[in-house]
């Protein structure tokens, strides 16, 4: 008789990363938060040279307030644990690595500001005891947090399963059905907390504020997706993505009225023309798969278009004055011309070479517009002085460059264009995602995946990447039309490969490959993160290229699919099994609902 052994499975225990028992470890952590939550309302320091006026009891300021937040996500995680009654939403993955990374959110934020404090004014005699119970209570959480019990299977360690489930939630529990209006109501209140979130973070007035920020919001993030949140959100977002696109537009409206400093909208609107370039270049970069090192150049053809032809005193052709629609329709064709012209004998070459090239035609446009002045050239876009004062538009007559009261709410100059953007942005979405679910669209991700494959199957390689090409520089050249208004001169500078500040050609694309290559969500985050980080940080200065080199570095290693991934180009990166991918329902980036998570 063969004897034959069935396989035996695996003893599952629970370890955490510290000895402490469960018990123990669960009430330290929600302690530690209560405590966190408590020391923002103590005084950190007994002077007000510490940005943010640390030295009052009873009311949080500056950092304080984000280490409030974080106190209070532990203290929720950790009841949650407890199974307290209506908290059990909170971590539908039921696992305690959530918990982790809030504490270590709020922990970071805190000593950040404690040794900010120490290193500014000169050591740690200048903190008081808030400052003190702040940095215990902190740390008391992690040490909770981490000695929370982990499921470990077979030969698995503690520390691999916590890995693990940080990485990606291993089991989301199955929703029950939930209403459409309660989805909707979700979908507003993530909306309205998404829009607060960003204004904050716009709205911060010193670089140390917003490295806490960052800090907390990171954490915050991650620590929902590990809960498993986000994939329960995303499924609510894919059975209304039209609800869900609209509240977006309409948060994105209701920014400037969360202002009262039209240089807060400034920093909004050049957001917005960065990410609509960043979008543009999307399509050929994420889309086609073109790596095109010179996309900067569009955005300056349709700047220098509309500043040659809106009437500046000091344009070539100063008697001209196109009204905005035809100016902007003029750069737009201005730069699809310059792509069909640049991509017609250039995209026969692929990788490298056509990146060379397409780096080329970048510095020969900047060059070539610098000495445009007359005397090295032709008279076109004098020279390294561009063209200054270009007006104000004014559009169906509504002028741009003066404020406008609506009720109690006064529109700025930069607001107006913001809302202008807003605009712009919607019809850029709507021509990226149309094209990237349409027939040429699908094409161009065969070409991406395999020309040759593609070629093979009939599809007509040379010609589908010149539409992309010319469909990106458009879009680019749209939104320079604007920039030329908003910054009132067009001057050859900006345009160039690599700088100190966007836009450039290299922010362009890392604002791509940052964001999410493939989707429409990805640049835009993108493109937010690469101008707020030089705008806010401007202690790094020059070393700004080395912190965003470092954190480029990171983000490949341990998210290469971008911060938003397509959800078919996450499969790449990860082998296979690694990950859950929903079904998805088209090319761009939200997967579709899965029937068990109907």
């Amino acid at each position: 008789m063969t004897d034959t052994k069935t396989p035996e499975t695996p003893m599952v225990t629970e370890r955490g990363l510290v000895p402490l028992p469960p018990a123990a470890a669960r009430a330290l952590t929600l302690l530690g938060g209560v405590a966190t939550i408590a020391s923002a309302f103590l005084a950190w320091t007994w002077t007000v040279d510490f940005p943010g006026d640390l030295t009052v009891y009873g009311y949080p300021g500056g950092l304080q307030w984000l280490t409030f937040t974080g106190g209070i996500l532990v203290a929720l995680f950790a009841l949650a644990g407890y199974g307290v009654k209506g908290l059990g939403w909170l971590t539908p993955a039921r696992n305690n690595a959530p918990t982790v990374l809030a504490a270590l959110g709020a922990f970071g934020t805190t000593w950040f500001t404690v040794i900010a404090i120490a290193a500014k004014l000169g050591g740690l005699v200048n903190l008081e005891p808030g400052g003190y119970v702040a940095a215990v209570a902190s740390l008391l959480s992690v040490l909770g947090a981490l000695a929370l019990p982990q499921p470990v299977a077979g030969e698995a360690t503690a520390k691999e399963t916590l890995r693990a489930s940080i990485a990606k939630p291993d089991h989301i529990a199955p929703a029950g059905h939930t209403a459409p209006w309660v989805q909707r109501a979700i979908i507003t209140a993530i909306t309205i907390i998404g829009l607060f979130a960003f204004a904050y973070g716009i709205d911060t007035e010193y670089g140390e504020l917003f490295i806490g920020y960052l800090i907390v919001v990171v954490f915050a993030v991650w620590a929902a997706h590990t809960a498993g949140l986000l994939d329960r959100f995303s499924r609510i977002v894919a059975t209304n993505r039209s609800f869900t696109l609209a509240m977006g537009f309409v948060a994105a409206i209701a920014f400037p009225l969360t202002q009262t400093d039209d240089h807060y909208a400034n920093i909004g609107v050049n957001i917005l023309i960065f990410g609509t370039v960043a979008l543009g270049l999307n399509i050929v970069v994420g889309l086609a798969g073109l790596l095109d090192l010179g996309y900067v150049a569009f955005l300056g053809v349709g700047a220098y278009t509309a500043a040659l032809v809106s009437g500046s005193e000091f344009s070539r052709f100063s008697g001209v004055q196109f009204p905005f629609w035809a100016a902007a329709l003029a750069g737009a064709a201005a730069s699809l011309v310059f792509g069909v012209l640049i991509g017609a004998p250039t995209l026969r070459l692929r990788g490298d070479y056509l990146a060379i090239v397409t780096l080329g035609f970048g510095e020969i446009f900047r060059i070539a517009v610098n000495n445009m002045d007359g005397v090295s050239g032709p008279d076109i876009t004098n020279g390294p002085n561009g063209i200054p004062s270009i007006p104000d538009i004014n559009l169906f007559g509504f002028n741009f460059g003066n404020s406008h009261d609506i009720g109690s709410f006064t529109i700025g100059r930069f607001a107006n264009y913001y809302l202008l953007m807003v605009l712009i942005m919607a019809l850029v979405v709507l021509v990226f995602t149309r094209a990237a679910d349409s027939r040429i669209g699908r094409s161009w991700i065969a070409i991406r995946e395999d020309e040759t494959a593609a070629t093979a199957m009939g599809i007509n390689g040379f010609r589908v990447k010149l539409i992309a090409f010319a469909l990106g520089a458009s879009l680019a050249g749209l939104a320079g039309t604007v920039s030329a208004h908003v910054t009132y001169s067009v001057v050859p500078n900006p345009y160039q490969f690599a700088g100190s500040t966007p836009p450039n050609s290299a922010f362009l694309l890392a604002a791509v490959v940052l964001g999410g290559m493939g989707t429409v969500a990805g640049p835009l985050l993108g493109a937010a993160l690469l101008y707020l980080l030089p705008e806010k940080l401007v202690f790094l200065q020059d070393k700004s290229l080395l912190a965003f080199g470092i954190a480029l570095v990171l983000l490949m290693r341990f998210r290469p699919e971008g911060i938003i991934a397509n959800r078919r180009r996450q499969l790449e990166f990860h082998e296979t099994g690694q990950l859950d991918v929903p079904e998805q329902a088209t090319l761009t980036d939200e997967p579709a609902v899965t029937k068990a998570g109907a």
